[in-house]
């Protein structure tokens, strides 16, 4: 597992904004996941997303990384900031807006 744990800590340390969600932007496989999506797109800024549905391993892994049991979760700057209720709770009062700024006008990568 610590394998998986390395592959995960590297992607959520090597971009600005991640997303571990159920689907693709594209084609999100969950509500909660879809609501996430919908948000950041909202803010026009790049981000990635892995699809933990992909790797029974990473989707696990990635609820021991947090120590968070749901699945979609969203990293900025390599912070863990919650799932679908937290980032919803964030978009609205404006937190969500400031930690984002100053992904706005850069190119995804």
């Amino acid at each position: 597992m610590s394998t998986v744990l390395e592959q995960i800590d590297g992607v959520v340390k090597g971009n600005d904004v991640v997303l571990f969600m159920k689907g693709t932007p594209q084609m999100p496989q969950c509500g909660f996941s879809q609501q996430v999506v919908a948000i950041l797109n909202s803010y026009g800024i790049p981000y990635a997303a892995v699809n933990v549905l992909l790797d029974p391993a990473i989707r696990q892994g990635i609820k021991d990384y947090a120590d968070w049991p749901t699945i979609p979760q969203l990293y900025i700057q390599g912070e863990f900031m919650g799932g679908c209720d937290i980032v919803n709770e964030m978009h609205a009062n404006g937190e969500l807006e400031t930690m984002l700024k100053p992904f706005q006008n850069k190119e995804n990568a």
